[in-house]
């Protein structure tokens, strides 16, 4: 029988994985990556696309914000969904709210953000270190998708999960943490290569993948290698060197949703598409604006776009006064006066437009409670701190 992580990875036609990223994988972002795969693939492949963090506390109180959230396009399929908590009983009735109202198709949990904010009360990418809770809310969450499921009928909605290699290198948890995922169900564990101390810097230890692949081989579940995949051959790499099943992409993609055909043409064995040229990397940008302004309100799409200008434009040479305008712009109108401005017949510049986007900070002490990595077992003296880290809003 096939593994049900494998039956989701085949749903998308191939293995890729858009990772859940605060403000940018909106579902104007996903139905761009989207567009891009079939494009690709004549229509025949498009990946699975995560929608931003939902905090399981906001969603089960129906915040409406979070709800607009975890809205998707008629066409995509799956719906998935990442969920962050840190109360089994909080996440089980999100998961069981998501099935039970056919909201999605996948859920995935959340166990590697780095954000300060969230690892000092123990939430995130600290939180697998205290392995009886980490175990409680995966079990919760596929129970709580099971009967959810055979209530109204339904097949059964898979429940994954993303995590970081552990705290620091002294206090790694992604074997342990892994094994214990594994047992309590889960349909996939996707692992990026660092840990929570190391944020978005250093270089992703793809040996940490390939050590958990074999961990996990004996029970038959997909391990997804996530971390430093910047091109379709990056991708191609990591699959190799690590044995995963297939690869989850984060900053890699940013100013780059191409990226996504040149990943399903490469792993269905066709042409993979070149890179771009700024006259057709200026077609794309306009095109996310207009998504943007149709899923946001065309008062807040063009300005939530100027967050992409630097990494669409990356290695391009574009007057500052075209970049300063594009950052600034209010409207669609405007975009389209600053694109015009520019010189489009510029080739792809190569390697100075790949490599690392967003944040890279380097590596640093984890904001955690006190006490917290004392004792991976003790619960009882950090209960409030735990409590406080189930944050009131999504998106991170």
């Amino acid at each position: 029988m096939t593994h049900p992580g494998y039956e989701l990875l085949a749903r998308g036609g191939v293995p890729v994985v858009l990772a859940p990223m605060a403000g940018i994988t909106n579902r104007a972002f996903r139905r761009l990556a989207r567009e891009q795969a079939r494009a690709a693939t004549d229509g025949a492949a498009t990946g699975i696309y995560v929608t931003e963090m939902i905090t399981s506390r906001a969603l089960v109180e129906r915040n409406d914000e979070t709800m607009k959230m975890i809205a998707t396009d008629a066409d995509e399929q799956p719906r998935s969904v990442q969920l962050y908590g840190v109360d089994p009983a909080t996440v089980a009735a999100a998961v069981r709210m998501l099935v039970a109202e056919d909201r999605a198709d996948h859920v995935d949990l959340n166990f590697g953000c780095p954000v300060p904010k969230v690892t000092r009360k123990g939430g995130g990418s600290a939180l697998p270190w205290k392995r009886g809770l980490f175990r409680a809310i995966v079990r919760e969450a596929v129970a709580a998708s099971d009967d959810a499921a055979r209530a109204v009928g339904r097949e059964p909605v898979p429940v994954t999960v993303k995590m970081r290699k552990g705290v620091d290198d002294d206090h790694l948890t992604y074997l342990e943490a892994g094994r214990a995922a594994a047992e309590e169900g889960a349909a996939w564990v996707a692992l990026h290569g660092r840990t929570a101390s190391q944020l978005y810097g250093g270089t992703a230890d793809w040996s940490a993948i390939a050590r958990l692949v074999e961990e996990l081989e004996p029970f038959g579940i997909p391990v997804l290698g996530n971390g430093d995949i910047w091109t379709y051959a990056d991708a191609q790499r990591m699959v190799e060197q690590t044995g995963a099943a297939g690869i989850v992409v984060g900053r890699g993609c940013l100013g780059r949703p191409w990226l996504f055909g040149q990943l399903a043409a490469s792993f269905t064995g066709r042409d993979v598409p070149a890179d771009p040229g700024l006259r057709e990397v200026s077609a794309v940008m306009r095109h996310h604006a207009q998504l943007l302004s149709e899923v946001l309100g065309e008062d807040k799409g063009p300005r939530d776009f100027r967050k992409h200008i630097a990494w669409y434009l990356k290695g391009f040479v574009v007057r500052r006064e075209l970049r300063q305008g594009l950052a600034l712009a209010d409207t669609l109108e405007e975009i389209d006066g600053y694109i015009a401005q520019m010189d489009l017949d510029q080739p792809w510049p190569g390697e100075v437009s790949e490599g690392p986007r967003g944040r890279t900070q380097p590596g640093k002490r984890v904001a955690l409670p006190d006490g917290w990595l004392d004792d991976p077992d003790d619960l009882d003296g950090f209960l409030a701190d735990i409590s406080a880290a189930e944050l009131s809003v999504s998106g991170g």
